[in-house]
């Protein structure tokens, strides 16, 4: 934040500068308008057989010294907002990294394996954003097996959320409308939402659509009286300024845009959960994830370069330092050995034993005695064999 601080203050100056110079530069042209109309008054005012005197040379010649003095200075105060200007990008190559390569591994992608999932998750995506076109060109051109692509319920649920953004509510109150007894089930709040953004879109047709905004309501918000009672009242009062407009009412806000992007993402939210599909691409968490974690990773890979230990982080697949990338992207619990006292990771994952405790295999490797293991909680003796890889 310190550095889009640091580039923000100086766009400060620039857009100031920007102002001054324009007001500075409308008063001398103004004031070099003026000079030349009286000057042309002056000159037509003279003598009748149109010939200039020696005085209205002499008027004409300062008139020409004034205008090249106010272009000058405009061409100077150019010439310095050049200067304001070019500190912006100073100020962003001093706060940010133009150089993203130090943080990279060379040899992910250098697999077989890898890139094809790279190019899966990408197909992926844009199936999800509707482009079925570039994800069908994608497959084609990387050779990516067809059946590889398992294609989700996405299409249908981006052109519904296109949809609710465009003021269309249809596609999505019979959306809605199919799986309401399983949106209730969960106790959602997506149904009453699009009714109410309906019934707002009626009442924005003035006094002469009051008849039909209360038939809507007595039609639909019915079975929405036990959960959203008080919302309902709200949305009766509204009728009473109908006359002055909603907009101009206590009750503006229910026509903000804010609510059909929020009843747009309750939409997208709820409709992945019941469809049991990812609310986002596995590539936008990748590169949200990844813009998260860059400041650190940036941090600590100088550290490591200035301490000539880089190859403690091309050598594992693990970093030597935990990043935090908030709740949001955390998918699974983490696993801590109670015994090594290590996360565990894909080479020593954790197992489960006979007894119901759960250790790392490194762990399970150092107290096995042969073909006996004796649990480090409790007493019960058990094969190492035994023991069972869990995922958490």
């Amino acid at each position: 934040m310190e550095s889009c601080a640091a580039v923000e203050k100086e766009v400060e100056k620039v857009i100031n500068k920007f102002s001054a110079i324009n007001d500075h530069s409308q008063r001398i042209i103004g004031d070099v308008i003026s000079l030349i109309e009286k000057l042309r008054s002056s000159i037509s005012e003279g003598n009748p057989d149109n010939k200039v005197t020696a005085g209205q040379v002499d008027v004409l010649n300062e008139a020409l010294t004034k205008t090249k003095d106010k272009l000058q200075r405009l061409t100077t105060e150019h010439r310095d907002l050049h200067g304001t200007v070019s500190k912006v990008g100073k100020a962003i190559d001093r706060n940010f990294v133009a150089d993203f390569t130090a943080t990279s591994r060379t040899d992910v992608f250098q697999t077989e394996r890898n890139v094809m999932l790279l190019n899966k998750i990408m197909a992926q995506h844009f199936y999800r954003q509707g482009m079925d076109d570039v994800a069908d060109a994608l497959i084609k051109e990387s050779g990516l097996p067809a059946e590889d692509i398992v294609p989700e319920p996405y299409a249908e649920l981006h052109r519904i959320w296109e949809a609710i953004h465009t003021g269309n509510l249809a596609p999505a109150l019979d959306w809605a409308g199919r799986y309401s007894a399983e949106l209730d089930a969960r106790n959602s709040t997506l149904e009453f939402k699009l009714h109410r953004l309906a019934f707002m879109q009626i009442l924005n047709g003035g006094v002469q659509a009051q008849t039909e905004a209360i038939a809507y309501a007595r039609t639909n918000f019915a079975k929405f009286v036990r959960r959203f009672e008080k919302d309902i009242q709200i949305l009766m009062g509204t009728l009473i300024y109908l006359q002055i407009g909603i907009h101009n009412s206590p009750y503006k806000y229910l026509t903000a845009p804010e609510m059909w992007i929020e009843t747009a993402d309750v939409f997208l939210k709820d409709a992945c959960q019941l469809l049991g599909i990812n609310k986002d691409s596995p590539l936008s968490v990748i590169v949200n994830a990844g813009c998260t974690a860059l400041p650190a990773l940036l941090n600590l890979k100088q550290v490591m370069m200035s301490r000539q230990v880089t190859g403690i982080w091309n050598g594992r697949d693990e970093l030597p330092i935990e990043i935090d990338l908030e709740p949001e992207n955390r998918f699974h619990s983490i696993f801590a050995c109670p015994i090594l006292r290590q996360q565990s990771s894909e080479d020593n994952p954790p197992m489960k034993l006979l007894c119901g405790h759960v250790i790392s295999r490194d762990a399970l490797n150092k107290l096995s005695n042969g073909p006996i293991l004796k649990c480090p909680y409790c007493p019960m003796e058990q094969c190492p064999s035994d023991a069972k890889l869990i995922y958490f």
